[in-house]
């Protein structure tokens, strides 16, 4: 990977955070941030696939944008490599399961990987010219990219219509334009609430034990000149407990047919605390992340990272040698904890079961 800074800062006005060019992508390096605001070249899916596995880029439908972006880097290299039309599909479908194993819990991922390869299929019983599938690969991508766009700010007016004026609202993790096409679905609501002049605060989860909230979520909300309040996961039954918070908005990485939620662990706990509080909890997601082959989040497969992460911070070990660790990266939300999905077709009541297909066909 081939990695470039900045030097002029990035605002809410210009964020990029992923890029489609004819040579290679870039993404918006977010393990530096926010102290430092640099890009990342990435020339081959292999290199993608490990800037999602390291978290450069992170965030359930960023994940899939990249996904998308690294079958058409596939491609680019196979059209050089060969003029086989076999050998030409087989290197990139061996380039996709590449992809799609990088980062297992977030479905985006496999559901733009395998739009990709559905198209790519069509092209090639059509007998398209290899040059020709690589365009129009590239043409399909950057669609996805747009698509996600569009939802979240689609996801942004429904979410807004849901919460009272000048509404506290607490969060988890990162679900803004970082972690998207732009904009951002939990964070698309805080948005278009903001503007409309309906959010007066958000509380922002650190979101142990990388801390998107602490650095990836307050960074989005001052540059946007949102009023945000760092607080730690631990905090939010005391806060909901005081009064201080009127609904919870969350993003998603899958969610089940009953409409069971992964999303970054931590988030059960903060359902829980508002179930317990009668605080309304929210997750907001496109419908690429729904998975109606799975029956309920119990089926959700949940990534289990790095010990790292959890004995220290930033590369400063804090936990004593010979300590053993669990760390997952995920949990699940039981559909009875959450009050409505928020999609870019609309808000989703329970019965989800239900209610999900309907919407969503």
């Amino acid at each position: 990977m081939m990695m470039m800074t900045l030097t002029t800062p990035v605002t809410q006005n210009n964020l990029t955070v992923l890029a489609l060019h004819p040579t290679h992508a870039t993404l918006l390096d977010q393990t530096a941030l926010p102290a430092t605001v640099q890009y990342v070249e990435i020339h081959t899916p292999q290199a993608m696939a490990e800037a999602i596995q390291t978290m450069i880029v992170r965030g359930a439908p960023a994940i899939g944008i990249a996904g998308a972006f690294g079958i058409v880097l596939s491609a680019r290299i196979a059209l050089k490599a060969t003029d086989s039309t076999e050998a030409f599909h087989q290197h990139i479908l061996a380039d996709a399961q590449l992809l799609r194993k990088s980062r297992p819990t977030a479905v985006n991922l496999m559901w733009a990987v395998d739009r990709m390869l559905a198209y790519l299929a069509t092209l090639l019983i059509a007998e398209t010219p290899l040059a020709e599938i690589v365009e129009k690969l590239a043409t399909e991508a950057l669609a996805i990219h747009e698509e996600d766009l569009q939802a979240n700010y689609a996801m942004g007016r429904f979410g807004a219509e849901l919460l009272p004026e000048n509404a506290r609202i607490h969060t988890h993790c990162n679900a803004g334009a970082l972690a998207t096409a732009g904009h951002g679905t939990a964070l698309g609501v805080v948005r278009e609430a903001f503007a409309q002049g309906k959010c007066s605060m958000v509380y922002a989860d650190e979101t142990r034990p990388r801390l998107q909230g602490g650095k990836l979520t307050t960074w989005e909300l001052v540059q946007a000149g949102i009023p945000v309040t760092l607080v730690c996961d631990g905090m939010s039954g005391h806060m909901m407990q005081k009064g201080m918070v009127d609904a919870v908005i969350v993003g998603a990485d899958r969610i089940a047919s009953n409409g069971d939620a992964a999303n970054k662990i931590g988030t059960y706990n903060l359902a829980l605390a508002a179930k317990a509080h009668g605080v309304p909890f929210y997750v907001a997601a496109p419908s690429s992340t729904f998975d109606f082959s799975l029956a309920s989040g119990q089926e959700i497969p949940i990534e289990e990272r790095e010990a790292d992460e959890v004995l220290g911070l930033d590369g400063n070990r804090y936990a004593p040698e010979g300590v053993r660790v669990y760390n997952p990266g995920f949990d699940v939300t039981p559909a009875h904890c959450i009050a409505g999905i928020i999609t870019e077709k609309g808000v989703i009541f329970p019965p989800f079961l239900e209610n999900l297909k309907t919407l969503l066909g």
